[in-house]
């Protein structure tokens, strides 16, 4: 296989799989927006940033609650 064709085949695998990261950038903006607008103070808008950072795993974990034992 030559380098052009190699170098070809790399960019075609590299293609797609990319759409998760916009869905999470965008639900983090999100989630920012929201805990900061309900912090009270400071310390509970820094909690606020944090929950943010991890909002899929409350999200997951409220999800799970429905399903059955």
């Amino acid at each position: 296989m030559s380098d052009k064709e190699e170098q070809r085949r790399r960019t075609w695998d590299n293609r797609g799989g990319h759409g998760g990261n916009i869905v999470y950038g965008l639900g983090l903006i999100g989630a920012l927006v929201y805990y900061i607008q309900q912090a009270d103070g400071f310390w509970v808008g820094v909690l606020g940033i944090l929950k943010a950072l991890v909002w899929p795993a409350f999200v997951v974990y409220h999800l799970l609650k429905f399903l059955p034992t």
